[in-house]
Order: structure tokens, then sequence, then C-alpha cells
């Protein structure tokens, strides 16, 4: 008989939801920090650590921010990504969906070649050595200005080949979807994929225009979809995936406790609801963490974890022909091991 962590660590997964920014381990930081000789404001790791305790969003975002500052050359950015790339291994995580951030970079005069590419051969690498599949996806930072988003679009264009889609995130409040309408309409017409942050901190009127104004296939977060009826029925109807992060949700104040996290009456309701990390670094977790901290709150059986696993491949980017795979995998997985 299998513990409920044992049973996650060996069920196979996909993860959607992850800023490679935010798996920047306090170490690796002071490893960063010492080798681009950058001075932090930080004597130690465990000094580091304690600043992890944020109120909302914005404390957060503003020590990813002065972290990232550690990233400069090529191979910070295939360490940065071949960590996290272990971590999946580590954990079962067969297929990730991996958010990466150029103007947190190229706004401090790092080469937006400099980033890709070292992200890039680390997912070649966990392709070739870990037999781990990928996809990229470039968010745009929705506190800065439409003509910004503009540029960095532009720069993307050169990299089509790398990556499959475009996202938006950082700061929710102030910055809805509407800001960034047109900019998401040259991507599409690119030829890029859209995801969009929406529902995190936003109101569930941000979810219903991300999907209606940016067109989005999939919605990062989502949660506060629970407070509009109508909306939570659309998204069932039409299986729009959500992307919940519990733990980055918990740590952000955005839901006051687990236990009423909204993620099993969403998955009730028929949404496709799918278990992620986000930024876990900061948020005291990793996508098996995430499963097992969701699972012990809100009293998930294991049925309802091959369920999240299954949703994870179903929403992901893959093939169908792929998808089949996966999802035959967890079936069997679920089946050896109820």
């Amino acid at each position: 008989m299998t513990t409920l962590s044992e049973f996650i660590s060996g069920l196979p997964k996909a993860e959607l939801h992850l800023h490679i920014e935010g798996t920047l381990e306090p170490e690796l930081l002071f490893k960063l920090a010492r080798r681009n000789q950058i001075q932090l404001k930080y004597q130690s790791v465990e000094e580091l650590k304690k600043a992890y305790n944020f109120s909302n969003l914005q404390e957060f975002l503003d020590l990813y921010y002065e972290g990232a500052n550690v990233l400069l050359e090529e191979r910070d950015f295939y360490e940065l990504t071949w960590a996290y790339l272990l971590k999946c291994k580590e954990q079962n995580v067969v297929h990730t969906e991996i958010f990466f951030d150029p103007q947190t970079h190229t706004s401090r005069d790092v080469l937006f070649a400099t980033v890709i590419n070292g992200i890039n051969r680390a997912l070649q690498d966990a392709r070739d050595k870990l037999g781990i599949s990928s996809k990229l996806i470039m968010c745009f930072l929705r506190h800065l200005d439409e003509a910004a988003a503009f540029q960095t679009l532009e720069e993307a264009l050169d990299y089509k080949d790398l990556i499959v889609g475009v996202g938006l995130d950082s700061s929710e409040k102030g910055n809805p979807p509407v800001k960034f309408e047109r900019v998401f309409a040259k991507a599409r017409k690119e030829g890029f994929l859209t995801v969009a942050h929406a529902g995190e901190e936003g109101p569930a009127s941000f979810v219903k225009d991300a999907i209606d104004l940016l067109k989005t296939i999939r919605i990062d977060h989502g949660i506060s979809s629970i407070q509009d009826e109508f909306l939570v029925a659309e998204l069932a109807q039409k299986q729009i995936p959500l992307t919940v992060c519990p733990l980055s949700n918990l740590e952000l104040r955005a839901v006051d406790k687990l236990e009423n996290h909204p993620l099993k009456k969403l998955m009730d309701h028929g949404v496709l609801v799918t278990i992620n990390s986000d930024d876990p670094a900061y948020f005291g977790g990793y996508v098996n963490e995430n499963y097992l901290a969701s699972a012990e709150a809100l009293n998930l059986s294991k049925a309802d974890l091959c369920q999240l696993a299954k949703n994870s491949v179903v929403a992901s980017l893959l093939s169908e022909l792929e998808k089949e795979h996966h999802i035959n995998t967890i079936e069997l997985y679920c089946t050896e091991n109820a």
C-alpha cells in the first residue's frame, strides 16, 4: 500500500505553469552572484530565505526581479534551466511548458539571444539525456507598456522555431488584459499560441477578457473564476484549461488557507484544472509538493490526483499522439497503484 506522497511521486505528470526565473534557488543565486561579481543585499542563503515571506504578489515580484539580476551569461540561464529539469526528472514530470520573461533581462542589457540560447540548450539536453519533452512560452510583463511588449515580440520573431506561444505575467492589479489586446493580435498573426495570467489577484472579469480579447487557449491561475457561475460554466463547456498553482496562491494570500482553495470546486464543475508550481524556489514547493498539499487540504482521492495528472497532459501543447501516449501511461500507473 503506497502512501499518498509515494503515489504522487510515481505519478507521471506534465507541468504547464512554471516561470524559469522562479526556479532560482538561493544556493544557485549566491553561486551566480559570486561568479558574476554581483553584490547582494543579503549576506547568506538563510538570510535570503527569511525574506521569502510575502503578503501579496507585488512583494514577491520585487524580490523576484532582484534575484534575476544575477543572470547575465548564457551559461547562467543554462544552469538555471538544467537545475529545474533535474527536479522534473526527480518528480516524474514527463513534459514541461516553461515561461520565460525576456524583458526582465533585456532591461538589464542582457541580450535576448543570451537568454533563449541558454534556456534552449538545457531543454535540448533534457530531451536527449532525461527523456523530458518541453515547450517554451515567452511572457510579456504587464506592468510595462504596450510599446515595450511590441518591441519584445519583434525580437522573438527570429526565434519562432523555439517559442511556441506568448503569455502575460507580472502585476495583475491595474493591468487588465485589454492593455495588450493589440500585441496579442499581432502575436497570433505571427503564428504564436496565446495564454495569459488572469484571475490570480484580479477579478473574474479579467479571465473573461483574457479569453474574449486575447483569444487565449489556456488561463494561468484563473481561480477568481469561481466568483462567476456563468464563467465557470463556459470554462467547463469549452474545456478551457486553468493552470492552477495552490502553494503560490497560499504564499501570496490569494487564498487564506489551502482548505479554502477553489481547485476541487472547479473540478467538480467540470473545469479542466491542472496543478503546477509557478515559482517553486520562492513558494516552498515544486509540482509534487503542490499535489500533496492540495490532496491533504482538499481531501483529494487518488482518482482525483490521476484526473489532475491526465488533465495536465490534455491541457498541454503536445500533439494528440503524444497526449495519448502519456495518458495511457498515467492510466496504467493509476490502475496498478490504486
